[in-house]
């Protein structure tokens, strides 16, 4: 692997990380908001990002409340949701597979410990994944877009 690679990767899982504690426990409960999941549509332009957002992903969750299967879970759900971003067309399609695969995985586990009803907790996170994905992946897009055609190559 290249250094670059590994270095955009690293930079990925870290800015992951700072901005899912930055949100502190709004990133873990039923109606969750991860300004993070803004960083998801990033595999539509960067290889890298999808090994940087599973690593971002594990690293994070390490202080879930919902313990290993949050940890694992989540982390699992995000690299398949990266990979599949990475095939999609346009901005469009790369928003689906997180908001689509964390409303309907993470919130089992999620639904389970909180106690809440497993359509309000997928619906809430599918709202939460909507407006971070959605909103603040777009503004990531095309920041990174820019910065990538000038300092990334």
């Amino acid at each position: 692997m290249k250094v670059r690679y590994i270095t955009k990767a690293a930079v990925i899982a870290v800015l992951y990380v700072v901005l899912t504690y930055v949100m502190g426990l709004m990133s873990f409960n039923p109606l969750q908001l991860r300004l993070s999941e803004g960083l998801t549509i990033l595999p539509l332009i960067e290889p890298a990002a999808i090994p940087g957002l599973f690593v971002g992903c594990i690293l994070a969750n390490l202080q879930s409340p919902f313990g290993i299967i949050d940890i694992l879970g989540g982390s699992l759900v995000t690299l398949l949701a990266a990979f599949l971003t990475s095939k999609a067309k346009n901005f469009w399609m790369g928003t689906l597979p997180p908001i689509i695969l964390n409303a309907l995985f993470v919130s089992i586990w999620v639904s389970y410990f909180a106690k809440t009803p497993y359509l309000i907790t997928a619906g809430g996170i599918a709202l939460g994944e909507g407006i971070s994905v959605i909103a603040f992946g777009y503004v990531i897009y095309n920041i990174y877009k820019r910065i990538s055609s000038t300092y990334l190559k």
